[in-house]
């Protein structure tokens, strides 16, 4: 398991490396959401590939590439349709004019180290998980939290770009669809998936219940680092109607809309 683990490192280290000399090139960070989705199908795939075929390392990986593929893609396809982020735009200002600090040391040190740890973290399941053995309850269970949860946050994305799409929405909050019972069916929906894979890898002993770290990192960001609070403090700003919005809907899990 540990050589699994240090080549999963080195293949994702070696493509974060080339994706920042990219990065200098193009003097643009944002495509680096992208690769959030994709190298954790990458991961998955190396760790699959290095030992014999088993059910649930099938499983952990199917489902790991139909989740990449989707939100990379996706991601892909809103950086080259809006461009660079705002939020990396910011970021980087800000170390030049506070550190001193230059493009490629910012994008090195803030951007692309942080999300490889990251990312090799919220991966553990689709690593730990390639143990041998046979598909129980829980990987069954998980199995279905998983595909539950890329559904939820397909759903979701699309209702969001077909709201975005339509000028006379510009200026408003969407509140239809998922968004009418979560203020971020996509995290959810992300959430719902790493979990899953967790219950699929958890069965995996001695290591997939030590793969916890993963979904639980990823939850962390998604509600108290880099998902909800960024999101909703630039929409509190932008929106007027934000506020009764956020009143109203459930911050995270799917409920039903509190009455004004």
């Amino acid at each position: 398991m540990l050589q699994l683990l240090l080549v999963d490192a080195a293949v994702s280290a070696a493509a974060f490396l080339a994706l920042w000399l990219v990065s200098l090139k193009i003097r643009d960070v944002s495509f680096i959401d992208a690769w959030w989705g994709l190298g954790m199908g990458l991961i998955a795939w190396t760790a699959f590939l290095q030992g014999p075929p088993t059910p649930r390392g099938m499983l952990l990986t199917t489902i790991c590439t139909v989740w990449a593929a989707r939100l990379g893609g996706y991601l892909l396809w809103r950086w080259r349709k809006h461009g660079a982020d705002r939020r990396y735009v910011a970021m980087l200002a800000h170390a030049e004019k506070e550190r001193g600090w230059s493009f490629a040391k910012t994008s090195l040190l803030l951007v692309f180290s942080l999300q490889y740890v990251m990312q090799f973290v919220v991966a553990l399941p689709v690593q730990l998980g390639q143990a041998p053995g046979p598909l129980g309850p829980l990987a069954f269970a998980g199995a279905a939290l998983a595909v539950i949860g890329i559904l939820f946050e397909t759903v979701g994305d699309a209702q969001l770009v077909a709201f975005k799409a339509d000028p006379a929405n510009a200026g408003k909050v969407m509140d239809k669809g998922l968004w009418r019972y979560t203020r971020h069916p996509n995290y959810f929906g992300d959430a719902c998936t790493w979990w899953g894979l967790f219950l699929i890898a958890a069965e995996a002993l001695p290591w997939g219940p030590a793969s916890i770290v993963g979904p639980m990192l990823l939850t962390f960001t998604l509600i108290r680092w880099s998902g909800v609070p960024t999101t909703e403090g630039r929409l509190k700003k932008t929106r007027p109607d934000y506020a009764a919005y956020v009143a109203r809907t459930s911050g995270f899990v799917p409920w039903f809309p509190r009455k004004a």
